[in-house]
């Protein structure tokens, strides 16, 4: 019985020997591809990124480029070293082209956002750094990766769309110009002097630096409409896109306090009430 199984060993023992110094070699060759190939990959990819970072290139599209090429590598790499190990490599090639067309159909929406990123980096509706408004969300872009967009709110909340839904909905781009239109309402009673008001508005208006007094950009402060309880006074300033925000608000304190200093009232919605006693 001991001398069956311990033929039985030198058998195995000997098949393991005969694969090892059969197959060893081009296992071993196929470990080694694999790890310098990585390595190599690794470092050629931080330096696509680098050389990027040191070019005027689109930040966006960086990103994209840098994420698809290595992707793209390390598949490459794989099915090499998987030919190396003998597997058919148009067999397996076979085999990821199945599988990847059933995993694209079960996730259809990661594929059309994949597909609005391109779309993105096509036509390019905005870019890094600008500031949009998206899906019911403003913020500033700080990121366009492979499959969403990441924005940053004013209150720096974090916001992540689906590209999908992006390249397919309107985009406001507040960055695009360079320079906005701030369109003001300012209401005063009916009993106020109207050319004083407009007069106090245009002094603020001069005075401030930050707007714009090109020719082809005109600053109105005109009669806008005669409402139920005040008459308002619509104010239309150029201004730098960067500038917008703190003009606005600078600009509501200034008014209220020159306003108040003048005696210009604003009016609030108020009702007049006629009490009839009875037999008058």
């Amino acid at each position: 019985m001991s001398v069956i199984q311990n033929s039985n060993i030198d058998l195995i023992t000997d098949k393991i020997i005969d694969f090892i110094v059969q197959e060893g070699p081009g296992i071993l060759g196929a470990l080694l591809v694999l790890v310098i190939g990585w390595k190599i990959i690794n470092f050629f990819v931080y330096w696509l990124d680098k050389l990027f970072q040191r070019t005027d290139f689109d930040d966006a599209l960086e990103s994209f480029v840098v994420s698809v090429v290595s992707i793209g590598l390390r598949i490459i790499l794989l099915v090499s070293v998987a030919g190396m190990l003998g597997f058919e490599t148009t067999t397996l090639i076979t085999m990821l082209g199945a599988m990847a067309f059933a995993v694209g159909m079960a996730l259809q929406g990661s594929l059309s956002n994949f597909a609005g990123g391109v779309l993105i980096l096509i036509f390019k509706p905005f870019k890094v750094g600008d500031f949009i408004e998206v899906q019911g969300y403003t913020g500033t872009v700080k990121t366009l990766q492979i499959f969403q967009t990441i924005l940053h709110t004013i209150d720096n909340k974090e916001v992540i769309i689906p590209n999908g839904d992006i390249s397919n909905g309107a985009i406001i781009n507040y960055s695009a110009t360079g320079k906005r239109r701030i369109d003001m309402v300012f209401g005063i009673g009916y009993g106020d002097d109207l050319k004083k008001a407009k007069g106090i508005l245009q002094k603020i208006i001069k005075e401030d630096r930050r707007v714009l007094k090109e020719n082809n950009r005109k600053n109105n402060i005109v009669l806008g409409n005669l409402g139920d309880n005040s008459v308002e006074i619509y104010c239309q300033v150029w201004v730098n896109s960067i500038d917008y925000l703190g003009f606005k608000y600078d600009m509501n304190e200034k008014v209220k306090e020159e306003f108040d200093k003048n005696n210009i009232n604003f009016p609030y919605p108020q009702q007049d009430i006629h009490l009839i006693k009875d037999g008058l």
